[in-house]
């Protein structure tokens, strides 16, 4: 049976399928791109669509009623491109179904309507890219609603939207709108996607499931009001993501805006010369604090971006700076710098993580580098347009942290990352500590913020996800009394061998990747002395008290071979304290 076909545009057929199969066909070379694979059972009539050859598919989403089709349309020599996000999606099936979690599964994405097998990919499709696909200049939007990962591709004026939208005022699958177990993520997104795709002013939304909106202006108004109302009902209030949208930052002074859109926010200086310097910049757009996860479950993209340009004049975001190197305050930034040429400065300590993830084990690590074009030493400043920012080591919430001080509007201000938590309105709730031990939190490092800030007396405080606090003596005062508090009872509590107090031992570099052969280094950092445990038939051999240099023998590859540090202080065993681990190729 020959899946049905339409023209919805020149040259380009709709074959409906599990999903409408766009076909953008060439007719001088009988060639088309398609636009999702569906089951892949319509390319044994091409010729019915006066077309002798797929050159490329670009695929909207990784869910299987797109899918399906890849593996025969590789075998037919079709380039397969993906949205970057999802890659690990189409190929590297197995280790996403192995990792699943089944069991007590409160992940509810509908990441398993997937590939049962992997499919080689030729590329990925970037967020806000455009590139020629075959005989085709293709933008893609970032459009997450129906998976964190989807997108739009506009072609010639059309947007194929995937599954955001079926039809005015409707989507295609209410449980793709849950991805938490007690959320609506996929919904508010929706929404989000929607509005932001209407700047592009397309001619007509093509969806994967529906017919053609030809009126795309009104198809957002009902689906955006339809789906405020699920909001409204099932979780019973409504959202204000369009509000956010619409106005995501707060003026704190002329040139000092916050943005109030994600988790964590991120503050803006604006300079006279039409410019921006972000201090964090993570998810942007929230539903709320992300959770982790796998790489595919979590998106960054830039829409606060679009009212900088609208509302202030910033013709380009220069340079984005971190308190720290936590997810929801970094995860932005290489998107910044690939479609904004932003540089990245980062105090030495959070660069070192930056750039190197893998090296660390501590929460929250961002999962690809992020290069930073300049390594700021605490204890200096840099400049910037008009402003003198001065790093500060900030040890607290995490040991590789900076507090950022400058002067802006006349006002002395210090961006302290998430070093206390609180509404900080006087009298209702007290300031908190936010430590975390996994963070390399140490008992004396409340007392140093402490004194810190009663040095710099700074007399706004902006932070990752409270509101700004304007500061007096009496708050710092407190925040004196704190840190003594926290070193007390940590005292009080704990035994002096304890990791905290007498510091912790660790493995550097602690993921490794490494050839069967061919030697690699780790070094041991403890304040004790060490010994490197290695598994049976590895060489291993200390150049000095803290550095090894480990060879692996293994007959197949290994994932994850477990390297561990032996300690000895004070003449006392004290076992396998730290570990690292070890992936292993073939030469």
């Amino acid at each position: 049976m020959i899946n049905r076909s339409r023209s919805v545009g020149p040259n380009v057929q709709a074959v409906d399928d599990t999903c409408v199969v766009y076909l953008h066909v060439d007719p001088e070379r009988r060639t088309a791109v398609a636009v999702d694979a569906g089951s892949g059972r319509w390319l044994e009539h091409l010729d019915a669509y006066g077309v002798d050859r797929v050159t490329d598919v670009i695929v909207t989403h990784h869910h299987r009623d797109q899918v399906e089709g890849l593996p025969a349309l590789a075998a037919a020599g079709a380039r397969i491109w993906v949205p970057e996000n999802e890659a690990s999606l189409i190929e590297h099936v197995d280790h996403n179904w192995l990792r699943r979690r089944l069991a007590n599964n409160y992940d509810l994405r509908l990441d398993r309507f997937s590939l049962l097998e992997q499919v080689p990919i030729t590329g990925v499709m970037k967020d806000y890219s455009t590139c020629r696909i075959g005989h085709l200049e293709v933008t893609t939007v970032p459009t997450p609603g129906h998976t964190p990962g989807s997108v739009t591709y506009l072609i010639d004026g059309q947007a194929f939207v995937g599954d955001l939208v079926h039809s005015p005022g409707k989507v295609w699958s209410a449980a793709a709108l849950q991805w938490s177990y007690v959320g609506l993520e996929g919904a508010t997104l929706t929404m989000a996607s929607l509005v932001q795709l209407l700047d592009h002013e397309p001619t007509v939304l093509l969806p994967s499931h529906g017919e053609p909106m030809t009126d795309p202006a009104d198809a957002v108004a009902q689906t955006c009001a339809n789906l405020a109302d699920l909001h409204r009902v099932r979780m019973g209030f409504p959202t204000d993501i369009l509000a956010k949208l619409e106005k995501p930052f707060v003026e704190l002074s002329p040139h000092l805006l916050m943005n109030q859109t994600s988790e964590s926010r991120s503050y803006v200086l604006l300079s006279d010369a039409g410019t921006a310097l972000l201090i964090d910049y993570g998810y942007d757009l929230t539903t709320g604090i992300p959770q982790g996860g796998e790489r595919y479950t979590v998106r960054p993209w830039l829409p606060s971006v679009r009212a900088l340009k609208r509302d202030y004049g910033i013709d380009r975001v220069e340079v984005a700076v971190p308190t720290h190197y936590h997810d929801d305050h970094v995860a932005g930034f290489n998107l910044l710098r690939e479609v904004h040429g932003t540089q990245v400065w980062a105090s030495s300590p959070v660069a070192a993580v930056l750039e190197r993830p893998s090296d660390y084990d501590v929460p929250c690590l961002w999962y690809e580098p992020i290069r930073c074009e300049r390594h700021i030493p605490d204890g200096t400043t840099v400049r910037w347009r008009e402003y003198e920012l001065e790093m500060h080591a900030l040890p607290g919430h995490t040991l590789y942290a900076s507090a950022i001080g400058f002067t802006v509007d006349g006002r002395r201000v210090l961006a302290t990352g998430d070093q206390q938590t609180g509404t900080w309105l006087p009298g209702v709730v007290p300031e908190i500590p936010n430590f975390q031990y996994a963070n390399l939190f140490r008992p004396d490092d409340y007392i140093a913020s402490a004194e810190l800030y009663q040095r710099l007396q700074p007399q706004l405080l902006i932070a990752g996800h409270w509101q700004p606090r304007i500061v007096d003596q009496d708050y710092l005062d407190e925040l004196t009394r704190i840190g003594a508090e926290v070193a007390r009872v940590h005292r009080e509590l704990l035994q002096p061998d304890d990791p905290v107090y007498g510091g912790a031992t660790r493995i550097t570099p602690y993921r490794v990747d490494a050839v069967d052969g061919q030697p690699f280094e780790l070094t041991v950092d403890t304040p004790g002395s060490a010994e490197l445990v290695v598994p049976s038939g590895w060489d291993c051999k200390p150049v000095d008290d803290q550095h090894f240099v480990v060879v692996p023998h293994v007959g197949r590859p290994v994932q994850r071979a477990r390297v561990a540090a032996a300690v000895t202080r004070d003449g006392r065993y004290l076992g396998q304290l730290a570990e690292a681990l070890v992936n292993v190729r073939l030469a």
